[in-house]
């Protein structure tokens, strides 16, 4: 698919959501910040706050954080994340 993004969100011991999207919302230390295709390569660290996940199918996917780092290069997001609770999981 043209314009997505391959996402992978993992914690400390499992795969938290795999697959394709339009956009990724991310709560770095430097404020929040939004990836689409084509963004210029990121490596940051996470903050408290909400990981937002606009699947290419299917709703919209939110999980919420302690910290963590997010890479992103070449359309490929990785997302290594401290849960604030894993019952947050929407």
């Amino acid at each position: 698919m043209a314009d997505a993004l391959t996402v992978d969100i993992v914690g400390p011991d499992s795969v938290l959501w795999s697959g394709t999207a339009k956009s990724v919302t991310v709560p770095t230390v430097e404020g929040e910040i939004g990836l689409l295709s084509g963004h210029v390569p990121v490596l940051s660290v996470l903050r408290h706050g909400s990981v937002r996940v606009h699947a290419s199918q299917g709703d919209p996917r939110s999980l919420d954080i302690i910290g963590g780092f997010v890479s992103f290069d070449h359309d490929v997001v990785t997302i290594v994340a401290d849960l604030a609770d894993e019952s947050d999981e929407k």
